[in-house]
């Protein structure tokens, strides 16, 4: 209970609240003009204003202000359990409001800058650029490598630009069909083919006022890739079967991890329509490009398993953790952390040591520091050969424990292939292994 609008709003800034009812006639501040300052410190609480001279100029105005509904007095009894279920829809109409608010938050915090893992320069120049234009309207194109966090740059774009507050809507250009992305990305409406039974909004619609991702967009056909160009220059589209021009307000963000240089001198990819995409080219390094930020991403995927799969793995031996380093990672970040989730579910608990890695990582690659130079004496081909087949099968057997079956899977040879080639080699254990 408050007297007047002044100590509504000391009680407001004190306590917890659920809702306001106020009158609109009240000494000093009027209750509109308290539902207006209300509103723009509570945004989430929810205000009805009582009148007793309910006009429907009134009643405008009240909603104008930011109440959520307005009743006319007095409250006859028969009007009481009218009274009441709305205020129960206004109070849970509250709830939601900050609820969502809640979320938006939790997602956009998500997306910050500093929820990107690792130190590395290459990522640091990355991550200093999408600061640096993701509050623009510009529209912006990722390239990089599959698995290297494209899709995790535009969410960072959107969620730290004044479009934060509206949708981002996804396409992947690569993974719907031809003949269904003209109307995923415009709509339909009725008729415009056999199955289109009823009128559907396309994902430019639903982007109005937001950001539309375009995943993978060297995938587009040149048909649709001509009808993006439109959207681009003039933001404007017809749904499929119509002639009637929408107009949208939406900024684009594309990624691929193609070459679309290449496409464009294959005749695959228009070049006009590049340009217009590669306003604020953005870069996404490969993994192997910031390979000193890896031992931070595996213990990143190490805690999320342990908090949100109660995983019991508790790290990595160093021993491992060079193995991982030294492995080239084609498929980058999602591949380290498929990678990671697999291991803690195989490993079960205490550290991932080395024998617990897959074979295509334990398998070294053959670098130029192991080929040797041919001297201008010459050399014996065959025993140079045959010194670094002995390495590679010690090599292997050193990983495995001398598990041949494993040593075998290393190499990429059966099993008596192998042990043919240990006793041609004299290769013998150490005499702990024996």
């Amino acid at each position: 209970m408050a007297p007047d609008a002044t100590e509504a709003l000391k009680v407001i800034a004190s306590e917890r609240v659920d809702l306001v009812l106020c009158d609109i006639q009240m000494p000093g501040i009027n209750g509109l003009e308290l539902v207006r300052q209300i509103h723009e410190l509570e945004p989430d609480l929810p205000c009805i204003v009582m009148t007793g001279y309910n006009t429907p100029e009134k009643s405008l105005e009240a909603l104008k202000a930011g109440a959520f509904w307005y009743l006319e007095k007095p409250f006859e009894q028969e009007r009481l359990d009218v009274v009441r279920q709305l205020v129960e829809k206004a109070v849970e109409h509250g709830r939601l409001k900050s609820e969502n608010r809640h979320l938006q938050h939790q997602l956009r915090s998500r997306h910050k800058f500093d929820s990107f893992i690792g130190k590395s320069s290459s990522l640091g120049r990355t991550l200093a650029l999408v600061e640096k234009i993701a509050d623009t309207e510009s529209t912006v194109l990722i390239t990089g490598e599959s698995g290297t966090g494209k899709e995790l740059v535009a969410r960072a774009l959107h969620y730290n630009s004044r479009r934060a507050e509206r949708p981002l809507v996804t396409v992947n250009c690569g993974a719907i069909p031809e003949t269904l992305l003209e109307s995923e990305l415009f709509g339909h409406v009725k008729g415009a083919f056999t199955s289109a039974v009823s009128h559907r909004e396309g994902r430019f619609a639903l982007a109005h006022g937001g950001t539309i991702f375009l995943d993978e967009i060297g995938d587009m056909s040149p048909n649709l890739q001509v009808k993006l160009l439109r959207v681009l220059q003039e933001r404007t589209f017809e749904q499929v079967g119509s002639s009637k021009t929408q107009k949208v307000d939406v900024r684009v963000i594309a990624a691929t991890h193609q070459n679309l240089h290449k496409l464009i001198e294959g005749g695959r990819f228009r070049e006009d329509l590049f340009y217009r995409l590669n306003v604020l080219p953005v870069e996404v390094p490969p993994l192997r490009e910031r390979i000193e930020d890896l031992p931070l991403l595996v213990h990143h995927f190490l805690d999320y398993a342990r908090q949100e799969r109660g995983a019991r793995v508790q790290g990595v031996t160093d021993e491992a953790m060079q193995r991982l380093m030294d492995y080239h990672w084609p498929g980058n970040v999602r591949e380290l952390e498929n990678l990671t989730e697999r291991l803690t579910i195989l490993v079960g608990e205490g550290d991932i040591e080395l024998e617990d890695l897959p074979a295509q990582i334990l398998a070294e690659p053959i670098t130029q520091a192991w080929a040797p130079r041919v001297p201008s004496t010459g050399l014996d081909f065959n025993a140079v050969v045959g010194r670094f087949e002995s390495e590679l099968i010690e090599q292997a057997l050193a990983h495995t424990h001398w598990n041949k079956n494993r040593a075998a899977g290393l190499l990429g040879l059966n099993r008596t292939t192998l042990i043919e080639k240990i006793k041609k080699r004299g290769v013998t254990p150490p005499e702990d292994d024996t």
